[in-house]
This record gives structure tokens, sequence and C-alpha cells, in this order.
């Protein structure tokens, strides 16, 4: 699965949930997606800006995480996902994933 459909994926989701408060970016390899939920929905976009979290992992590893074929604690713990910044907004990722 390549990063554009990673994008569009979480895009859609994104319109579903309410906004998260806050801007989470994900760092996947050498690429940024970043979820701006300040404001009155969430917009998902590829800038590469200050987020109060920032996830930093392989596209491999999310498209695992989406599928369900990779524990997110486990993936914390075994140091293939690191979270930078607000952990609890981390948490909220389960509704956009």
């Amino acid at each position: 699965m390549d990063f554009n459909v990673i994008l569009e994926q979480i895009n859609k989701q994104a319109e579903n949930v309410a906004p998260l408060g806050a801007k989470l970016k994900f760092q996947l390899d050498d690429q940024i997606l970043m979820i701006d939920g300040t404001g009155d929905k969430n917009v998902v976009s590829t800038d590469d800006g200050e987020a109060d979290t920032v996830i930093i992992t392989s596209l491999e590893t999310l498209v695992k995480l989406k599928s369900g074929d990779l524990n997110p604690m486990m993936a914390v713990m075994g140091g293939k996902v690191k979270i930078k910044g607000d952990m609890g907004l981390a948490m909220k990722l389960q509704s956009l994933l």
C-alpha cells in the first residue's frame, strides 16, 4: 500500500470523527502526514509544521496497525512506533485508524 492510499483513507476517516482539538503529525519514512484538528473539522495534509504529538514509524508499520496485524502497544514497546508529545492525543488515534 502506498502513501497516497493511506492519505486518502485517513482523510475519509477524519471527516467522520469529531475534531481532535490538536495537531497530530505522522513521520512515515521520509513523508509527512499532518492531521489538524484545531478547527471545526479534522484537516489532513502533507504539510510539515509544528504538532502537539508526533508519531514516528514506517509506512509498513502503519499499514499493519491499520489492518489490525500489529498491536499498537506492542509496536510502541517494541520500538516500531515512537511517540513525541501528548500521549493522550496518540491514544485518540484508534478512531482515525
